[in-house]
C-alpha cells in the first residue's frame, strides 16, 4: 500500500479555524465524522486526548501527529490539516503547530496499512519536505508531494539494500564506518517509533557512521538485530516509551532516552556513542522476561514510579476526606450518613496510600516480582498496636509504638526492590527445568519472609520513633519556625517547576499530611506547597499582562494559559519562561513562592487536601488569607521578574 491510498483530498483541512489545541482536535475529529472514518466522535476524541495525556503528539518543527487505533475508526486514514497562524499544541520544543497529520488506524488494521503509516512518519524527519507542505495550498499538491517523497526514499533504500547485497557477498563489512545499533518504541507505535528511527539513520549518515534500528512498532518487532551486529556495535541507543528486550546488549555502551529524544535530538545521541560518553549496560536479572524499563535506574526514577502511582490515592482520598470535615462542620455533624460514606471513602483510600508507594518504588527496581513484597512491607509500615483494633495487627507490629508511616514504606519500597534483585541473582544458577518456580514460588515466599523479617525488626522501630518525632516537631512549631519552614517549602517548589526539589517539598508535606490528616499544622504545610506551586504560573500570567514588552508574542499567548494552569496548581506552565530566561524567572519566582509560603505560616492558612489550586479553597481554614498569599506572592514574583527582564525586540 502506497502513502497515497491512506491520503485523501476530503480529509483535508488546507486552513484550520481553531485557535486552540483543543478546538484543532475537535475541528479534525468532525471531518473524521464527515467523512466517515470515524464512527463514533466522543470515543475517538477521548482516545486521542488519552494519548495525548501520556506525552504531546506536538513533536517540535510545527507537526503534530494525533492518533489512535481503536474500534470508533472504521478504516486507516491520515487526515492533513494546516494552520497558518499555528496552535499552541504543548509541542516539545514549545512552538506553535502548522502541520497536523491525524492518523488513525482501526483496531484490525492489516500490516499493510500499518507500513504505509509507517513510511509517511518516517518521510516528516527531512525538512525539505516540510517546507513544501507548508508552501502548499491545495489538497492534490499535498498528495504529490508524499508520493515523490516516497518514490525517492523507494529508491534511497533499493540503493541501500542492493549495497547491503553487495557486502553479503563479499563477506566483508565496511570497516571505514563505526556500527551503531538501537531500538526505538512507543508506546501505541504507530508514529513516533519510525520517525526516530529515521532521523538517528540519517543522523548517522551526516556524522560518518552505520546505525541500524530495530522498531517496536504496532505491526510488531521489525528489523530485528542480530546478535553479530550487536557483538560489532560500538554503542546502543535506546530511545523508547515501553518495555525491550534487554539482556542482550549486557556489556555494551548505551544511551537510553524516551522517543522523542530520538527524533529531537539524534545527532547529539549519535556524537555521544561515537565519543564514548554512555554507559555500560549490565544486566542484572531484574526481569524474569529479559526486559527493563526506560529510566528506572535511579533512586530519583525509582522513588517517582512509586509517587506517581500513589498520588491517586493522596489526592482522591484527600479531598473526599476534607469535604466530609465541611460536612461535620457546617451539615449536621459527625453522624451524618454524608459525613460517614465521605469520611470512610477518603479513609479507605488513604490506607492503600503507603503501600501502594511501597509497591510502586519496589517494581522500579525488582520489576513485577517485587510488587507484592514492597505491597505487604508498605503495609507493615502503616500499622502499629491497636491501629486497627485486632490482635492481628498487634502481633504484626509489636516492636512499635508509632507506625514507620511515610518515610518506612519509602524504606519498604527500597528494601523490597534490592531484595529481589539479590534474590534474582542468587538464583540464577539453578537448573532450566525449575525456571518456572522462580517467579510463582521463590520469589513471593522468599521476598516477603525477608522484607517482613527487616521491616518487622529494624524499620517499624527506627522510623517508627522517627515518625513519632517528626510529628511531635511539627506540632509544636511557634509561629516563627513555622513561617520560617513554610516559607522553604513554598519557595522550593518554584526552584525547578516539577523536578526533585518540587517533588521533594510536595512529598515532604503530603507525607506529613498523610501520617496526620487532621493536624492543623499538616493542613498548613499542605497549603504552603499549594500557593508556592500557584505562583509561578500566576506570576508569568501577570508579567505578560501588564508587562507585554518584556515578553515575546509566544509568551504573551502562553501567558493566558497560566491564568488557568495557576488557579489549578500547575506549576509546569512556566516552565517555558524559565527555559527561556531561568537566570531571571527563577529567582523571581522562588522569591514570590517564599513571601507566599511565608504569609501561609504567619496566618496558619490550612488546606486539607493535598491538590486542587483554587478549585479547593472552600476547604481552606482561612479562606481569605490562602488567596491573599497567592495574590501577594504572585504580583512580587511578576515584578521582580518583569522589571528585571529587558525589553523585547520581536
Amino acid at each position: 500500500m502506497r502513502i497515497k491510498d491512506i491520503l485523501s483530498p476530503e480529509s483535508m483541512i488546507m486552513n484550520l479555524k481553531a485557535t486552540d489545541k483543543e478546538a484543532a482536535i475537535n475541528e479534525m475529529a468532525d471531518l473524521e465524522v464527515a467523512t466517515g472514518i470515524v464512527n463514533n466522535k466522543e470515543e475517538f476524541v477521548k482516545s486521542i486526548w488519552a494519548r495525548e495525556n501520556e506525552s504531546t503528539t506536538g513533536i517540535g518543527e510545527g507537526i503534530a501527529m494525533p492518533h489512535a487505533r481503536n474500534k470508533s475508526i472504521n478504516k486507516a486514514r491520515v487526515l492533513f490539516a494546516k494552520s497558518e497562524k499555528g496552535i499552541d499544541f504543548n509541542s516539545l520544543d514549545g512552538q506553535p503547530v502548522h502541520l497536523f497529520f491525524m492518523i488513525t488506524a482501526p483496531d484490525g488494521a492489516d500490516n499493510t496499512h500499518l507500513q504505509a503509516l509507517a513510511k509517511l512518519s518516517g518521510l516528516l524527519v527531512n525538512p525539505d519536505l516540510i517546507a513544501k507542505l507548508k508552501a502548499a495550498t491545495k489538497p492534490e499538491e499535498i498528495i504529490d508531494i508524499f508520493t515523490k517523497a516516497e518514490e525517492a526514499k523507494d529508491a534511497e533504500e533499493q540503493a541501500a539494500a542492493e549495497k547491503a547485497a553487495a557486502k553479503k557477498e563479499a563477506v566483508k563489512e565496511d570497516s571505514d564506518k563505526p556500527l551503531i545499533v538501537g531500538v526505538t518504541a512507543c508506546i501505541n507505535g504507530i508514529a513516533h517509533t519510525y520517525m526516530a528511527e529515521q532521523a538517528l539513520i540519517k543522523a548517522g549518515e551526516k556524522l560518518g557512521a552505520e546505525v541500524r534500528i530495530e522498531t517496536n512498532g504496532s505491526e510488531g518487532v521489525k528489523h530485528e538485530l542480530t546478535a553479530d551486529e550487536i557483538k560489532r556495535a560500538k554503542g546502543v541507543i535506546i530511545a523508547s516509551d515501553k518495555k525491550v528486550k534487554m539482556a542482550r546488549f549486557d556489556g555494551k555502551e548505551m544511551i537510553m532516552g524516551p522517543v522523542v529524544d530520538g527524533i529531537n535530538k539524534p545527532e547529539e545521541l549519535v556524537k555521544d556513542i561515537l565519543a564514548g560518553k554512555g554507559d555500560i549496560y549490565h544486566d542484572n536479572g531484574q526481569n524474569t522476561e529479559s526486559e527493563t524499563k526506560q529510566g528506572n535506574g535511579g533512586i530519583y526514577q525509582q522513588l517517582m514510579n512509586g509517587i506517581s502511582h500513589m498520588l491517586p490515592f493522596v489526592i482522591g482520598g484527600g479531598i473526599l476526606m476534607a469535604i466530609s470535615f465541611l460536612v461535620e462542620q457546617y451539615l449536621g455533624g459527625s453522624k451524618t450518613e454524608a459525613f460517614i460514606f465521605l469520611n470512610n471513602a477518603g479513609n479507605m483510600a488513604f490506607a492503600f496510600m503507603v503501600p501502594v508507594l511501597a509497591a510502586y518504588i519496589a517494581e522500579a527496581i525488582g520489576d513485577a516480582p517485587a510488587l507484592m513484597p514492597g505491597f505487604v512491607g508498605g503495609f507493615m509500615a502503616t500499622v502499629y498496636k491497636g491501629s486497627f483494633g485486632g490482635a492481628y495487627v498487634a502481633s504484626i507490629n509489636h516492636n512499635a509504638n508509632s507506625a514507620a508511616g511515610f518515610l518506612g514504606g519509602i524504606a519498604a519500597g527500597f528494601i523490597a526492590g534490592y531484595i529481589v534483585v539479590g534474590l534474582k541473582k542468587l538464583f540464577k544458577g539453578l537448573p532450566k527445568s525449575v525456571e518456572g518456580m522462580k517467579p510463582m514460588l521463590l520469589y513471593p515466599i522468599f521476598g516477603l519472609l525477608l522484607v517482613a523479617l527487616v521491616m518487622y525488626y529494624i524499620i517499624n522501630p527506627i522510623f517508627g520513633s522517627l515518625n513519632s518525632a517528626i510529628t511531635a516537631f511539627l506540632n509544636h512549631l511557634g509561629t516563627g519556625n513555622l513561617v520560617l519552614l513554610t516559607a522553604i517549602l513554598a519557595g522550593m517548589m518554584s526552584i525547578d517547576m516539577g523536578g526533585p526539589f518540587n517533588k521533594a517539598a510536595y512529598v515532604f508535606a503530603s507525607g506529613a499530611f498523610a501520617n496526620d490528616p487532621k493536624s492543623t499544622t499538616t493542613a498548613i504545610l499542605m497549603a504552603a506547597v499549594m500557593v508556592g506551586g500557584m505562583v509561578a504560573p500566576f506570576a508569568t500570567a501577570i508579567g505578560t499582562a501588564f508587562f507585554k514588552d518584556k515578553y515575546t508574542d509566544e509568551e504573551r499567548k502562553a501567558g493566558v494559559t497560566n491564568w488557568i494552569l495557576g488557579f489549578s496548581f500547575i506549576t509546569e506552565g512556566a516552565i517555558p519562561f524559565a527555559a527561556a530566561d531561568a537566570g531571571r524567572v527563577i529567582p523571581s519566582c522562588v522569591i514570590g513562592s517564599a513571601v507566599a509560603g511565608a504569609i501561609v505560616g504567619f496566618l496558619h492558612v490550612g488546606v486539607p487536601a493535598p491538590h486542587g489550586g483554587f478549585w479547593v479553597s472552600p476547604l481552606s481554614t482561612n479562606i481569605p488569607g490562602y488567596f491573599l498569599a497567592v495574590i501577594i506572592g504572585s504580583i512580587v514574583a511578576a515584578l521582580i521578574m518583569s522589571i528585571w527582564k529587558k525589553k523585547v525586540t520581536e
